[in-house]
């Protein structure tokens, strides 16, 4: 499975962005992840094949959704009402393992997301 990620960019405190991301297979569940400056790389979000399991980082409950495009292998976050501590670089991941045993053995590239104050 192959990733593709996009949509990062600069962007003031309380805008929002589109991260979007297309898979060349049909992952069991794919999410995002991403990593702050000099931190380790954490959850933020996740979603199941069918779109009927969603998990989010606590963080970003209420601001950020996902969703996901079968018919494209495709998937979102919107996220709105960013904050400065949402900067990071956000990776696209997928596991070919279902919901509640993923294992993200496939990683896009990096996108930055920088949100100034």
């Amino acid at each position: 499975v192959q990733l593709q990620a996009s949509g990062g960019g600069l962007v003031q405190a309380g805008g929002s962005l589109r991260l979007s991301c297309t898979a060349s297979g049909r992952p069991r569940v794919m999410g995002w992840f991403r990593q702050a400056p000099g931190k380790a790389r954490q959850p933020v979000s996740s979603i199941s094949l069918s779109g009927g399991n969603t998990y989010y980082t606590e963080s970003v409950e209420g601001r950020f959704t996902i969703s996901r495009d079968g018919a494209k292998n495709a998937v979102y976050l919107q996220m709105n009402s960013l904050k400065p501590e949402d900067t990071g670089v956000y990776y696209c991941a997928a596991s070919a393992t279902a919901w509640g045993r993923e294992r993200y053995d496939y990683w896009g590239q990096g996108t930055q997301v920088t949100v100034s104050s």
